[in-house]
């Protein structure tokens, strides 16, 4: 059994966004590209080797432990994001709002590609998929800033739907019109 299975599927990316200082907001700014060094998003906020425990790891560890960072960076789709954004009854979700470093569409059901997919770009950068990215209230703030009742349905309506964080495998630049190949690993159930 091969180790992956790359899947006819070949997205592309719609948008490159960043964050130098986390201290002024979780909303990215979109920008041209994007360089990726094994520290994740040069001039990211979330970029680093390490990150500290938070309340995504409390029941593994205490507050502040230093990690391995494998949060380097976020990722949505435009598909899922319009969905979002009709569930909640506003007109469009940017990804912005969201802190997502990278749009892309053509992936169906992004949200719910299984952890170890690798992410191809064709730049030859590429990423590895650790966990869903979990709805939170940090959005829901600024979707209620924006649209007043609306953005504490945020964390109900966005769950499987608010994307995926990745860690750099390969280092390289993204941009915005890029292909995205995947591969994806086998998956078995555990059972036990």
């Amino acid at each position: 059994m091969a180790y992956v299975k790359e899947i006819s599927i070949v997205g592309r990316v719609d948008a490159c966004l960043l964050s130098p200082d986390r201290a002024t907001g979780l909303e990215k700014s979109p920008t041209g590209s994007l360089t990726l060094t094994f520290d994740g998003i040069v001039g990211d906020c979330h970029s680093g080797p390490t990150m500290v425990s938070d309340a995504r790891t409390l029941k593994q560890y205490p507050r502040g432990v230093p990690l391995k960072n494998r949060r380097q960076v976020s990722i949505v789709s435009v598909e899922e994001m319009a969905e979002v954004a009709e569930a909640l009854a506003i007109p469009v979700l940017p990804p912005e709002w969201v802190g997502a470093n990278l749009l892309v569409s053509g992936i169906p059901d992004l949200t719910i590609l299984p952890p170890a997919t690798r992410m191809m770009f064709s730049s030859g950068a590429t990423l590895i998929i650790d966990l869903e990215n979990q709805p939170c209230k940090y959005p829901a703030e600024i979707i209620e800033r924006h649209h007043p009742g609306h953005g504490s349905a945020f964390v109900a309506r966005a769950k499987h739907k608010r994307g995926l964080v990745a860690w750099v495998e390969r280092e390289g630049t993204i941009a915005s019109g890029d292909s995205i190949r995947l591969l994806l690993p086998p998956q078995r159930l555990w059972n036990h």
